[in-house]
């Protein structure tokens, strides 16, 4: 038996009400543009959790300053300080609190790691604002609660993400290349596929999201039925076990 089967073997055999201040958290993960947004929008249905989307809009509105166009359009000089308040904006979705047994996040603070680790592929921030990016989420991770229990990975192509968001037309991507796109692919199946990059906090389900629209509303009616329908339980574990990881940060 997997490590995931475990984990939901364990979901469907807890009582909540013996568990009311244990939380189980979700994130997903992947591309611009796999699908996240639309996967974790069949979430909602279920009153059991709580379901926090990626921050963009305090990212297009810092004091009046759309922080995400400028990191697109000229990484080298906003690359810094818009990583730097991503992973403030995902701590706190992180760290929000509630009295529901389930959180679903879209992306998390582990996957704003994965933008970093490309800047720093592609040499675009100087070595000195890395070393002080990767002190604040090594610092992320050591003080604050940072519950992830699984992550589900929306799998894609780079072409097919390009597709979809020429499609969109979010006014911020207009400058995005496929190349890029690519870029960032890649850091993503080092991170949940291959495995060779950081350490995994979680579990990792692995979706193909290259299908279409429809098809990807059946596979979250899955994943949803799999992780939550009629399991409103909690794990049973401490809450020191709940923060458990299946390697040292």
């Amino acid at each position: 038996m997997s490590i995931i089967e475990k984990l939901f073997t364990r979901m469907a055999t807890i009582s909540p009400s013996k568990n009311s201040k244990q939380l189980f958290t979700v994130c997903i993960e992947g591309n611009i543009g796999s699908g996240k947004t639309t996967f974790l929008n069949h979430f909602k249905t279920n009153k059991n959790m709580l379901v926090l989307q990626e921050p963009v809009e305090l990212w297009r509105d810092v004091q009046g300053v759309n922080l995400l166009d400028k990191m697109y359009k000229d990484p080298a000089r906003y690359g810094f300080i818009f990583q730097s308040y991503v992973q403030l904006t995902m701590l706190q979705l992180h760290t929000q609190k509630t009295h529901l047994p389930f959180k679903v996040m879209e992306r998390s603070v582990y996957s704003a790691r994965c933008f970093i680790e490309n800047m720093k592929r592609t040499k675009t921030l100087e070595q000195v604002e890395l070393s002080v990016l990767e002190e604040w989420y090594d610092w992320c991770l050591n003080s604050a609660d940072i519950q992830t229990d699984l992550i589900v990975y929306l799998r894609t192509s780079p072409e097919v993400v390009y597709e979809r968001m020429r499609a969109r037309a979010r006014k911020e991507e207009d400058c995005v290349s496929l190349e890029y796109l690519k870029q960032i692919h890649q850091v993503h199946e080092d991170w949940l596929y291959n495995r060779t990059l950081h350490c995994l906090p979680a579990p990792v389900m692995v979706l193909d999201a290259d299908k279409s629209l429809n098809e990807m509303l059946v596979e979250s009616e899955k994943c949803r039925h799999k992780i939550f329908e009629n399991r409103e339980k909690l794990l049973t574990e401490s809450k020191d076990n709940c923060k458990r990881r299946l390697c040292c940060h």
